[in-house]
């Protein structure tokens, strides 16, 4: 189809799609290396978001230790990771009581003290100006739409930047075809469930012989609260309720900078109940007067949510394809019990840059970057994640309780023994889409209605992701077959769609009996969570890139 289109074409070493913590330090360290080797490398970002950091969203604690690799100077140059960690509570919830199981004993690398809590979104438009200023070329509200091969079948760079196209499928009087990046080496660091990842996972087979990768959503509000409620450097982490024993899930707590709270809620999506709402359950866990005090007479001023990819070390495909490789959440290298990724990201980010240089500089280009998977698996990621890789198995086995027991035993051992686990390497087995549940089996819930002061509706909540989409172009949100939502998701599943997703894109409509009932989808609320892509039991759906520059634009997120 492109290479019917006439655009501009741009030439670069390396292309490197998604201004996240992956792409970011890969940019960066591609211009480090050259400048120690005395040599030049043309190095582009694209970012779908209007700004570096606009899509960005995270926790976040973040672990310093690849950024003392890239920038060791980085405190010297105003990085902001302001707030030290100085208190770590980890507490299960009942329904009326707390459990502070902080005493229970874990491996020292589930410990937070040495970390810094952060704006994710922030310290990405620090390292975008790091980049920036190393001669990088960032291209904002540039979505890469399509992936383009060479006639061997190599990737050879991307089309982005294609605007105009009207909801029906025509070009406008602003249309404008898009241009064609081309490099000797595409690195995809779109994040989780990125469109051009699925792509080429599929295509290149890179995920044979693999566990299913498997994902989580995570619901994240910043607020401001009185100096009487702020405790700077705390760090505060829940299980339990309101999640019952065998719906994997939990809760982050941050209080950081300018009396921020960061608070937040994750689901695993492997849950088999169709009537669940992860945003309603995050709602309510506000309630829980251990988490309600710490926002009380305090301002909520931001929100959004983001898939989680948590299928760990069996679940990453294979790191690299012929002229590119995947780089962080593209591939897959969240410690879901550290409840981190943005270390790893960068880092895997780092080992691609080095190998692609070293390539480049042998006079190779559109080949494959096997270094690169190699220096991986020899890395201190493959290592952190090989110690953990059962943790999410068993708690989607044995439930929170006696899986989060089991957990911290093998983590315990394998951290003792520098790798050996007595139960092995634990298999994921169904998708989470396959792991939904039907609509009979399960009682409906009944959530209580917001309150609108600790707890508010999904409408408002957008609002304060600054989501916006241009209504006059095609939906980004794309059905397979548009019969399914109604003919089979409706009488079998309930239809989760509108109640997984955090942004109120779905609705199941009806006419004035209540009958007749129809699937709208309101994409302009997308917050680009990518949950639906993931969830939706019929694997209908396909999440592909809207008009670059829209989407949400998170503050301080």
């Amino acid at each position: 189809m492109s290479e019917d289109v006439e655009r501009e074409s741009m030439e670069y070493d390396v292309v490197i799609v998604g201004a996240g913590p992956a792409g970011l330090a890969a940019s960066i360290r591609l211009k480090q290396l050259a400048a120690e080797a005395g040599t030049e490398i043309s190095v582009a970002v694209l970012e779908k978001g209007s700004e570096v950091g606009a899509h960005i969203l995270s926790g976040a604690v973040i672990d310093p230790i690849a950024i003392n690799e890239l920038i060791p100077d980085w405190k010297a140059q105003g990085a902001p990771l302001e707030t030290a960690v100085t208190k770590d509570k980890f507490i299960y919830l009942g329904p009326q009581g707390e459990l502070d199981i902080t005493w229970l004993p874990m491996p020292k690398f589930m410990m937070n003290h040495g970390n810094y809590i952060a704006s994710l979104a922030n310290v990405c438009r620090w390292l975008g100006q790091q980049a920036e200023a190393l001669g990088v070329e960032i291209y904002p509200g540039m979505a890469a739409s399509e992936v383009l091969y060479d006639e061997a079948g190599a990737v050879k760079g991307v089309v982005a930047g294609v605007f105009g196209i009207d909801k029906d499928g025509e070009k406008t009087a602003d249309y404008q075809p898009g241009v064609a990046l081309l490099a000797k080496y595409t690195f995809i660091g779109e994040g989780v469930r990125g469109s051009l990842a699925k792509q080429l996972i599929a295509r290149y087979g890179l995920s044979e012989g693999k566990e299913p990768q498997k994902f989580g959503i995570g619901l994240k509000e910043l607020w401001q609260v009185p100096d009487k409620n702020f405790q700077p450097g705390l760090v505060q982490h829940t299980l339990g309720w309101p999640l019952d024993d065998k719906t994997g899930g939990g809760s982050f707590m941050y209080h950081f900078g300018d009396n921020y709270v960061a608070i937040g809620f994750v689901v695993h999506l492997n849950y088999k109940n169709p009537w669940l709402s992860p945003f309603d359950e995050f709602q309510r866990f506000k309630q829980h007067e251990t988490v309600r005090h710490h926002l009380e007479g305090g301002k909520r001023i931001a929100y959004g949510a983001r898939a989680i990819t948590e299928g760990g070390y069996q679940s990453v495909p294979k790191l690299y394809f012929p002229g590119g490789a995947l780089i962080g959440c593209s591939a897959g290298f969240v410690n879901v019990p550290r409840i981190k990724g943005s270390h790893n990201a960068m880092k895997t980010g780092m080992l691609a840059a080095e190998a692609a240089f070293a390539a480049i500089q042998g006079g190779r280009q559109g080949d494959e970057l096997a270094e690169y998977e190699n220096a991986y698996q020899n890395s201190w990621v493959a290592k952190e994640l090989k110690l953990v890789r059962n943790a999410k198995p068993l708690l989607a086995r044995f439930g929170t309780a006696l899986g989060m027991m089991l957990g911290g035993l093998d983590m315990t051992i394998t951290n003792m023994t520098r790798g050996w686990s007595p139960f092995g390497t634990l298999k994921h087995g169904k998708t989470d889409a396959a792991s939904t549940g039907l609509a009979k089996d399960y009682e409906p819930i009944v959530y209580p209605k917001p309150d609108n002061e600790i707890s508010f509706d999904k409408l408002s909540s957008v609002f304060l992701s600054a989501t916006n989409h241009d209504e006059n172009q095609p939906a980004h949100l794309k059905l397979k077959d548009p019969s399914v939502p109604i003919g089979v998701n409706l009488p079998k599943y309930g239809e989760p769609a509108r109640l997984y997703c955090p942004a109120g894109v779905y609705e199941v409509l009806y006419d004035d009996k209540g009958e007749n009932p129809k699937f709208q989808i309101n994409f302009q609320n997308c917050v680009h969570c990518k949950t639906c892509d993931i969830k939706d039991p019929s694997q209908n759906i396909n999440w592909t890139t809207p008009q670059g520059g829209d989407g949400p634009n998170y503050p301080n997120m």
